[in-house]
């Protein structure tokens, strides 16, 4: 299975609006102190670089780095693997959970 084509630069797909809706939720709870979507480029190797989907930091000053995914290609998952160990950021991916599956989203960390 192929995406059908990449976004622009700084423009969300359906999950990551759907997301970035969610966080801000978070935002007004209380839990997340500041979101920004593709605000970090990590360097991996020379002229390898990962950018999350989110920089997050939650209320107590923790910095995440969450990833939305429909679903995973193996160069992605080896890419937040690398990340994951290279820096010291909790990362997060995240899939929507259908709504016969009671919505919200499912986690798996890194």
């Amino acid at each position: 299975m192929q995406a059908l084509g990449r976004l622009k630069t700084g423009q969300m797909n359906k999950s990551e609006k759907a997301y970035s809706d969610h966080l801000f939720l978070q935002q007004v709870a209380g839990e997340v102190a500041w979101y920004k979507f593709e605000g970090v480029k990590l360097r991996l190797a020379d002229n390898t670089f990962y950018t999350p989907d989110f920089a997050v930091m939650l209320a107590d000053g923790q910095m995440q780095m969450h990833e939305v995914k429909g679903f995973w290609q193996d160069d992605a998952r080896a890419k937040i693997k690398i990340a994951a160990d290279m820096y010291p950021f909790q990362f997060i991916a995240v899939t929507k959970k259908s709504k016969k599956a009671g919505g919200g989203w499912n986690r798996e960390e890194f």
